[in-house]
């Protein structure tokens, strides 16, 4: 049995609702969640909850040295495997709803890509709510958000939970074809122009929610134009 799945299956023993899953994902979910990672430029990339390093290895390929790699891990065995592995990563010991905050420490803009592989099914509501609402804040305007949700749990309460505040969120929530090769089978979230507000927050003179104040950009415009994954 590979190190990397001996070491999962240790860690999920040990606190399964913090691992969420019994085996690390593979390489074409890994492949397909990263896919908005650009080739070229300097961009901010954000991984929440790499774990064993699944989508850590393909983000580190894509960014072939160029731009930043932040990772934030909550497990200290997982968080301290992949600053030794991976010493080109800027590895954080954190919660994922610290993210912005984190960002703003560091002096940090608003992140181009955000990839989760984030447990959501082991979120309470307003634990994912947190999660997905420090997404939103840290995310570019024409940033990428990208997650997953495991194909067999698709209409369990939680899936469906996450899946409407992914609507509720971003103005454009992509679901990609459902990857089999997986264990288990898993499809990805592609998640285009957050929402800066949450519903109930007063609206400015001009009608629009003026939206949170993010790091690195006192913008909250969005751009007009659609995207696809």
């Amino acid at each position: 049995m590979p190190t990397e799945m001996i070491s999962f299956l240790a860690q999920f023993a040990r606190s399964p609702l913090a691992t969420g899953a019994i085996a690390p994902s593979g390489v074409p979910l890994a492949e397909r969640i990263t896919a908005s990672i650009p080739r070229s430029g300097d961009p901010l990339v954000v991984e929440l909850g790499p774990g064993t390093g699944a989508f850590t290895r393909v983000i580190q390929r894509r960014l072939a040295g160029q731009g930043r790699h932040l990772a934030l891990e909550i497990n200290p065995t997982f968080a301290e495997r992949l600053a030794r592995e991976f010493p080109g990563v800027d590895v954080l010991e954190a919660d994922a709803g610290a993210l912005p905050g984190l960002l703003a420490e560091r002096d940090l803009p608003p992140a181009q890509v955000i990839v989760s592989g984030l447990p959501w099914a082991v979120f309470s509501a307003q634990k994912q709510r947190e999660i997905l609402g420090s997404v939103v804040e840290a995310l570019a305007d024409d940033g990428v958000f990208t997650t997953f949700a495991y194909q067999h749990a698709r209409w369990s309460p939680p899936a469906r939970r996450l899946h409407r505040n992914l609507r509720e969120l971003f103005e454009e929530v992509v679901v990609g074809a459902t990857v089999w090769a997986n264990l288990p089978p898993a499809m990805v979230y592609h998640c285009r122009r957050p929402i800066r507000h949450l519903p109930g927050e007063e609206r400015g003179a001009s009608g629009r929610h003026p939206g949170p104040a993010r790091p690195g950009n006192r913008s909250a415009q969005r751009g007009p134009e659609p995207s696809r994954p």
